[in-house]
């Protein structure tokens, strides 16, 4: 029976051990007990091996993604006549591990501070497969990312021109260079997740296109690509993105009569399901319908198509990654502020906000299940916290469990491949955890747990202090 504190969206589950494969990585399994595996890994062993939190990558499901990101995005661009670029956009999540599977499928890799370089340029992935983002590049990033060879620079700003095009002189190259274009539209999606508005800190207004690509075009050490636009992120509903797309192949038609522009990147931001209420559509409708719009309005301006770029990240990482929790305690919280009071149980975990910020952050809605064993018993709407002292603290805030989860079960909670490690903080004192890839029966580490040692090793005093010990050891 449904408990009057659960929002509309939220249905009763018909099984409470069901695992919807929408939302869970493609290896995730209940065994025989009960317990849940991944990629034949249980997740018993995994707790016992890594400790919790425990982020957990279905590392044949994220090649599987990526693989048809590519496949589908490129497939759709070869429909209309033209080619389509597609870089994994790391900030979902990034190690260099990571990069070398994306080095090893044939995608390119999109990065948007100093440290995502490094972090691809140390993965192996060839800097010409880079594009690097960013609304305030510093002067040792660009000069970085020029020196390295790029692929690509995105300008966010007016100022950019001249600094890049001042360091690839200095260092007499030429530099690749897109304009990301803020076309007005906002996508269906968060405010803080909208990127595509006039009122933000991305992009280039409209009315200023022309004038900024002249100054580019005035460069000899800068070679203008083409657009850039990136609508949003989490996004269902494809409208934005084809009214924006319009917007900008009209831009990009009006100034191909000074020189040609060879190349037009249409962002990323395809949603995904993150609960089994959630309808994400398909990536390929979203890459039917927005190369559709590309062929009939290249075709409406009397121009020819240009090779496309995409940039998924979510699409990618984030069904393949799961978080494994720890319960601690249980209280069963009597709610009376509603027209009926009801009960709501909370479930508290040895992690919380530190390891996964998007439920603080945007509102953000999780999927949790039992996953040390399964239940016979009734489902109880709970929300899962984790340990921090923020009364925001809060995992999944709306979801059932079984009514007789306990101490030391293991949850676990679908789709934290994206954004939940890059989030990551040290909130509270508390320490990273590990990452691990699943593959064959077999799990290894990608990123380490962190320790509590590893917490002092920047704080200047207590390294002293050691240091000093040991001296007088």
């Amino acid at each position: 029976m449904s408990n009057p504190l659960a929002p509309e969206w939220l249905q009763f589950p018909s099984n409470i051990n069901a695992l919807d494969e929408r939302v869970w990585p493609r290896h995730a399994k209940r065994e025989a007990t009960g317990e849940l595996s991944i990629a034949g890994v249980s997740v018993g062993a995994l707790a016992a091996e890594f400790g919790t939190p425990l982020y957990v990558i279905d590392e044949d499901d994220f090649r599987a993604r990526a693989t048809a990101a590519k496949s589908i995005l490129g497939g759709a661009a070869e429909k209309i006549s033209t080619s389509a670029k597609v870089y994994y956009a790391s900030k979902a999540f990034l190690s260099t591990e990571i990069v070398s599977w994306i080095d090893e499928l044939g995608l390119n890799i999109d990065v948007a501070s100093g440290g995502e370089l490094a972090a691809a340029l140390a993965g192996g992935i060839d800097a010409s497969r880079i594009g690097l983002h960013g609304n305030n590049k510093s002067l040792r990033e660009i000069a970085r990312a020029v020196s390295a060879g790029v692929g690509a620079i995105v300008i966010d700003s007016e100022i950019e021109i001249e600094r890049i095009a001042s360091a690839a002189a200095a260092q007499d190259v030429t530099q690749n260079v897109r304009l990301r274009v803020n076309t007005g539209v906002h996508a269906n999606t968060h405010d803080f997740l909208a990127t595509a508005r006039e009122d933000q800190k991305f992009g280039i207004a409209l009315a200023d296109v022309a004038e900024l690509v002249a100054k580019i075009r005035s460069h000899s050490h800068l070679n203008f690509l083409g657009f850039h636009q990136h609508v949003g992120s989490q996004i269902f509903a494809v409208e934005g993105f084809v009214e924006s797309t319009k917007r900008l192949i009209a831009l990009h038609a009006e100034l191909s009569k000074e020189a040609e522009i060879p190349e037009l990147n249409l962002g990323g931001g395809f949603g995904i399901n993150y609960k089994p209420a959630d309808k994400a559509p398909n990536l390929r409708y979203f890459a039917d319908a927005i190369t559709a719009v590309v062929a009939e309005q290249c075709a409406k301006h009397g121009i020819k198509i240009p090779a496309l770029a995409f940039e998924p990240g979510r699409f990618i990482a984030g069904n393949a990654g799961i978080t494994l929790y720890r319960v601690g305690t249980i209280k069963d919280v009597k709610v009376t502020d509603g027209v009926v009071p009801a009960i709501r149980k909370y479930v508290s975990v040895d992690g919380g906000m530190s390891d996964n910020a998007r439920p603080a952050l945007y509102e953000a809605e999780y999927h949790v299940t039992l996953a040390s064993r399964s239940s016979s018993q009734k489902a109880e709407l709970a929300r899962v916290v984790g340990k921090h002292c923020e009364s925001g603290d809060i995992v999944v805030r709306h979801d059932y469990l079984p009514a007789d989860v306990q101490p030391n079960d293991l949850l676990a909670l679908a789709a934290t491949g994206a954004y939940c490690y890059s989030l990551s903080s040290n909130y509270n004192f508390l320490t990273k955890p590990a990452v691990v890839a699943v593959r064959d029966g077999q799990a290894r580490l990608v990123i380490k747990a962190e320790t509590e040692a590893d917490l002092f090793t920047r704080d200047v005093r207590y390294q002293a202090q050691h240091a000093s010990k040991e001296t007088r050891n």
